[in-house]
């Protein structure tokens, strides 16, 4: 677990510094320079590409780490595992960008009356799909060489910095919005060559290769997988970013522009799940290879206890805070109409980071197949409740939709990693730590609410922090986290 604790410090704290950019970005620039329309228009065609990219992907994310080991060599160059990762992609690519312009008359059908302006970028979607995909393929390798900080910075501090630039030349009539799409796009195809550069230096990029290396059983192994995977991802995919297609067609892009903010606040809570899942994915792929069941279940449950336990300290500081940072941001009164649209994706995301790295167990095992049953039964559910609950809730319900979606999705996930690998993330120490939770909560409503917001929120966060960090330590819910704090602690005797 050494590793996974030094690669997910690191990672988590890159990822915390972009997150600090990303908040005032969210809430500080385009809150004011940006309207909900505007703003829904960008998440629209980000989730629109990064939907294709992952169709495009053809499993590779999955498949990758499950069939690494099986290539990789003492002299770094890992059989042509790189040609590999660079060939399904292309194949994908075509496959999908001709789908989606046969496709154009029923999508542009669907958002034309009340999101017309994501129409006339429609044609946008295909080049940033591409940067998206060769974008996660090399972090994909990246963290198969074990190296996450480096990409991490890439993703949440140099794509974030650069974000802010492109909105500033729109902000102040540099360029009109043509331009500002262009931009928008632009910034992540400069990512995607920042982390190419990175993967060139730390491992092999060659594209030689030798398609005998592969065995007859092994490549049928590697089909089956990544067709289940391919196709699972139809639905998975789906199923994450289906609230915000049906938010921004149904009540059109400026309401989407609303449940971006309320998702861009929830988003920090599953940040430090990144950087663990990433760094562990490869041990537990490793692990059910060698068919070790105990280091299997001792390594879910450490994930999913530090998981919940950042997570759920990110929420809490959000939720006692949540009149506090719409009364800030600029515009706040408009936004604010998705607070319980936080609360709802929140308890979603918990849920997510609790049980998520199940997935990772069945993707990597040999029930793999089974994602895919689930897949269908999760996007039929996701579909329904959406349709059922925005129309009576308006944007908040696709918040409920999504929580509900989560928690029959993770709980059936969970009752397969049971039967089928005999492991699951439940301990005391978990159970312990959810009761903390409930505990602070309980606190923070006998604090007195100050009519300063400022200063209401620094005290709130101060006065919660300490009672759930003290709690967590003197009870010992962690000991990598005891380890550490006792580590600084001899340092500052010292």
């Amino acid at each position: 677990m050494g590793i996974v604790i030094r690669q997910s410090i690191k990672g988590t704290v890159v990822t915390y510094i972009g997150a600090f950019i990303g908040f005032l970005t969210t809430f500080f620039i385009l809150t004011k320079f940006l309207t909900p329309e505007e703003i829904g228009l960008t998440r629209v065609l980000f989730e629109a590409a990064s939907l294709l990219s992952s169709f495009a992907l053809f499993g590779v994310s999955s498949s990758a780490i499950r069939f690494f080991p099986y290539f990789k060599s003492e002299d770094g160059k890992n059989n042509g595992f790189f040609f590999y990762l660079m060939l399904l992609p292309i194949i994908g690519s075509i496959i999908f960008i001709t789908l989606y312009y046969f496709l154009r008359e029923p999508i542009t059908a669907l958002f034309i009356k009340n999101s017309e302006l994501f129409v006339n970028y429609f044609d946008s979607v295909p080049p940033f799909m591409i940067f998206l995909l060769y974008w996660t393929v090399f972090e994909v390798y990246s963290s198969l060489l074990m190296r996450i900080a480096v990409p991490k910075l890439i993703r949440e501090v140099i794509l974030r910095l650069l974000l802010i630039v492109a909105y500033l030349l729109y902000a102040f009539d540099v360029v009109d919005m043509d331009g500002f799409v262009a931009c928008y796009i632009s910034v992540y195809a400069i990512s995607m060559m920042f982390a190419f550069l990175y993967v060139s230096k730390i491992g092999s990029i060659s594209l030689k290769h030798n398609f005998s290396f592969i065995s007859t059983d092994l490549r049928k192994q590697i089909c089956s997988y990544t067709l289940v995977w391919m196709i699972g991802a139809l639905g998975s995919n789906i199923v994450s970013r289906l609230d915000l297609f049906m938010v921004g067609s149904q009540l059109g892009l400026d309401y989407a522009g609303i449940y971006s903010i309320a998702f861009y606040i929830v988003a920090v809570i599953e940040i430090p799940s990144r950087s663990i899942a990433t760094i562990s994915s490869p041990i537990a792929s490793s692990a059910l290879k060698e068919g070790d069941i105990h280091a299997v279940t001792q390594l879910y449950r450490k994930v999913s206890l530090h998981q919940l336990m950042v997570g759920g300290f990110v929420f809490l500081l959000i939720w006692i805070n949540i009149d506090n940072i719409f009364a800030l941001i600029p515009n706040g009164e408009v936004y604010s109409k998705g607070k319980w649209v936080v609360f709802f994706l929140a308890l979603g995301k918990l849920i997510e980071v609790t049980l998520s790295f199940g997935n990772n167990l069945i993707s990597y095992s040999r029930y793999y197949y089974w994602g895919l049953y689930f897949t269908f039964f999760i996007t039929a559910i996701a579909i329904t409740f959406n349709n059922w609950l925005i129309p009576i809730l308006g944007v908040t319900g696709a918040g409920v939709a999504t929580t509900l979606t989560c928690l029959i999705s993770y709980s059936a996930q969970q009752w397969l990693v049971q039967v089928k690998i005999k492991t699951n993330p439940i301990s005391l120490k978990l159970v312990k730590l959810i009761g903390l939770f409930i505990l602070v909560l309980g606190v923070n409503s006998l604090l007195p609410k100050y009519h300063i917001v400022i200063v209401d929120g620094l005290y709130r966060t101060i006065i919660v922090s300490l009672c759930l960090s003290s709690l967590i330590y003197v009870l010992n819910i962690s000991e990598e986290v005891n380890t550490l704090v006792n580590r600084f602690i001899k340092k500052l005797q010292n």
